[in-house]
């Protein structure tokens, strides 16, 4: 992420130019017929809920209710045939694509194959391959389809699908911009670092130690009280339901939980240090100053570079230190005044 940021651009702002460029990237594929949405993210990782909430709030405002939602693990081809007979199957989006999460990608591949007569919409995602025979596997199952429409949330992603897939390909932002301004919670520290453990992360353990006012975390922790809580308001709440509608509120108060549980982590900072996208994404939500890290393969510099860089609650750094004293920056640059 190149450091020749103009702070430009406020945060409403930038949301509402986002959530403009979902409107016109995604509003015309809708031809008003009854959609599907699946791979619902049923893991704790927050940013994936924010993605979902982003993806049904965006069907609301075309007054469209899915008519099968499902994850990974429930998904039934039958039963989404059964109940999407024609119409748009909504692939969730999100960093999934591609060889590093390997079941989500034998998911889709295994969609396209069973549905050649419905379109098939991949909402945004970022792309990346390790092996040429996967690229090309994928690039057959997109050609034999035939109806397959790829949104993807990066210049180097648009530029890859448009080189090696035969498909409509379009650039649109990540879908938790739909969701719109969030409200943040009252800080307690100086400075929140939410920073990857899993898969993705750039930065070794030993690199990662706090200082006075700062507290570290990722979000990939979470209770599992809360979680049956909202399974029993929602079961409560969708008795009179059909299972199909009793499952979309489901995974909408599951999703919320989780939404919750990123913003509380996010604010309790003054400000934010992250190489997490969805950290990036709903700091500027929330309205918080952040700084961003990249993960391991640049999927946050390439999102910054499309959509976010003239942002003025944003930072970028090459390393922690860099981000560390950009942070101190910022705080004393009001962030520790104005959150107090």
């Amino acid at each position: 992420m190149p450091d020749t940021q103009v702070f430009t651009e406020s945060g409403r702002a930038c949301i509402a130019r986002l959530r403009a460029r979902i409107e016109e990237g995604i509003a015309p594929l809708l031809d008003g017929a009854p959609v599907a949405l699946v791979d619902y993210p049923d893991h704790s990782n927050v940013g994936d809920s924010a993605i979902w909430l982003g993806e049904t709030a965006f069907l609301r405002d075309h007054d469209l209710t899915p008519a099968y939602v499902s994850a990974m693990r429930s998904h039934d081809h039958d039963s989404l045939a059964a109940a999407l007979p024609h119409g748009t199957i909504l692939l969730h989006g999100g960093g999934n694509f591609g060889t590093l999460w390997q079941p989500h990608q034998d998911f889709r591949l295994g969609l396209l194959e069973r549905f050649p007569d419905h379109r098939v919409i991949q909402l945004p995602q970022s792309l990346h391959f390790d092996d040429e025979t996967s690229i090309s596997q994928c690039a057959r199952a997109i050609e034999r389809h035939g109806r397959f429409v790829l949104c993807v949330r990066d210049a180097p992603s648009l530029e890859f699908a448009r080189r090696h897939f035969y498909c409509d390909t379009r650039l649109v932002p990540d879908m938790a911009f739909a969701i719109g301004p969030l409200e943040r919670g009252r800080p307690s520290t100086d400075i929140f670092r939410l920073l990857r453990t899993d898969l993705e992360k750039a930065l070794e353990p030993g690199s990662v130690a706090e200082g006075p006012g700062t507290v570290t975390a990722d979000w990939l922790e979470e209770g599992r009280f809360a979680l049956r809580r909202a399974a029993i308001t929602s079961a409560v709440v969708t008795l009179m339901d059909s299972p199909a509608a009793a499952r979309v509120r489901r995974y909408e108060r599951l999703a919320r939980t989780r939404l919750g549980r990123g913003m509380k982590l996010l604010s309790t900072g003054r400000v934010v240090v992250t190489d997490r996208l969805h950290g990036h994404i709903l700091s500027t939500l929330l309205d918080i100053p952040h700084v961003a890290l990249d993960n391991n393969y640049r999927k946050i510099g390439n999102f910054i570079d499309a959509w976010t860089h003239s942002l003025d609650l944003l930072r970028v750094a090459a390393s922690l230190d860099e981000a560390m004293t950009k942070a101190t920056a910022l705080l004393d640059g009001g962030a520790r005044r104005s959150s107090i």
